[in-house]
């Protein structure tokens, strides 16, 4: 077993965490470029936090030009074991309007500009990813929410568009119909890398609008969308205070098997692995690694 560490990103409108402890501020350069941000590493109570907030404060950053392979594993080296990912979303469904949180299980891709993976040519690895989402972690945020009377839902499918613009009203249909909950930006490959690096993810959606599809919600616009943030920020502040509150000092095992993701999941032989590309990896697969020498 070894100690939690609990890593919160921090999406649209959510580019501080307040509540933290013996707050220091890191730098951290990875072999991937640089993170959104510095990392505010802390502590909630018992439990050690590190927050990232993934479009950099003041928003510098769209959700196509976020470098997702150095937030995760500028994570990792920050000893982050469970990472809590939270993120503004339409919805596709009546029952779920703006103010609520979804605790999505799933994802579809339509991503198509981002780095999906730490690995590749040199170091091949392919990663199980049937239940993206850890259903401890998932579990813990929807006790948080039911605990603070947050509207939530549990469980749903999300999927990621690559923006910046938001769906046309075709697109909008076509996903409603498919049956998807939710339509955001940035889970993809937010979740994928998490997984690569064996960290226990999960996402909170905070539904901001209906997107285009719903007749009295005809467009979705930036001042719409901020009035609700606002509200949803502090739903989100007392979702984590509530989370960490009973937060586990040691790592829970993951039902999903993220904690041990990459156990049999390197393809490419010894002999045939790429030095550069392992260098790189010394954060996200340095345990499994080692364990092969």
């Amino acid at each position: 077993m070894s100690k939690a560490v609990l890593g919160i990103i921090g999406g649209s409108g959510l580019y501080d965490l307040p509540g933290l402890d013996d707050v220091r501020e890191e730098r951290v350069s990875t072999p991937w470029g640089e993170p959104s941000d510095a990392l505010r590493i802390g502590r909630a109570g018992a439990t050690e936090v590190v927050f990232l907030p993934r479009h950099g404060r003041g928003h510098r950053l769209s959700p196509s030009d976020i470098n997702y392979r150095a937030n995760i594993d500028a994570m990792k080296r920050a000893g982050v074991t469970d990472l809590v990912s939270f993120s503004a979303c339409g919805s596709y469904r009546e029952e779920l309007p703006p103010g609520t949180f979804v605790l999505v299980d799933n994802f579809v891709d339509r991503t198509y500009r981002r780095e999906t993976s730490f690995f590749g040519a040199g170091c091949v690895a392919h990663v199980p990813f049937s239940h993206p989402v850890g259903p401890a972690l998932q579990g813990q945020l929807a006790r948080a929410a039911q605990e603070e009377g947050i509207p939530f839902k549990l469980g749903g499918t999300a999927v990621c568009m690559e923006g910046p613009q938001f769906s046309t009203l075709a697109e909008s249909l076509i996903y409603k119909r498919q049956d998807y909950d939710v339509v955001h930006m940035t889970s993809m490959p937010e979740a994928k890398l998490a997984r690569e690096a064996e960290i226990t993810y999960a996402v909170v959606a905070m539904v901001t609008d209906f997107d285009c599809w719903h007749p009295t919600h005809d467009s979705v616009g930036v001042e719409s969308v901020l009035r609700v943030m606002a509200e949803n920020r502090e739903k989100a502040q007392r979702l984590f205070a509530r989370l960490v509150r009973d937060f586990p000092g040691e790592r829970i095992p993951c039902p999903a098997g993220s904690d041990r993701a990459l156990e049999g999941a390197i393809l490419t032989a010894p002999h045939a692995r790429d030095p550069a590309l392992l260098a790189k990896l010394d954060a996200v697969a340095g345990r499994v690694l080692k364990a092969q020498g």
